[in-house]
């Protein structure tokens, strides 16, 4: 799966684990011990949340990039 959507990827020392949120998708995020397996298990749940918010019928976000930031 190739990821179009925004990633903001942090370390968490309370959680001692790398944390990837998406912004364009409310709710979607995952983590891992690791960068890429917290990259890899973000393309998971970025799959799993769009297959959700088809099944309900929900819109989804298209990809914008980059976000800006003010």
């Amino acid at each position: 799966m190739t990821i179009r959507y925004e990633l903001i990827i942090c370390w968490s020392e309370v959680d001692q684990a790398f944390i990837v949120e998406v912004p364009e998708l409310p709710g979607c995020a995952a983590d891992g011990e690791t960068y890429q397996e917290a990259v890899q298990n973000a393309e998971v749940v970025i799959q799993e949340w769009i297959e959700t918010a088809q099944a309900l019928g929900r819109p989804i976000p298209e990809p914008k990039g980059r976000l800006l930031f003010a």
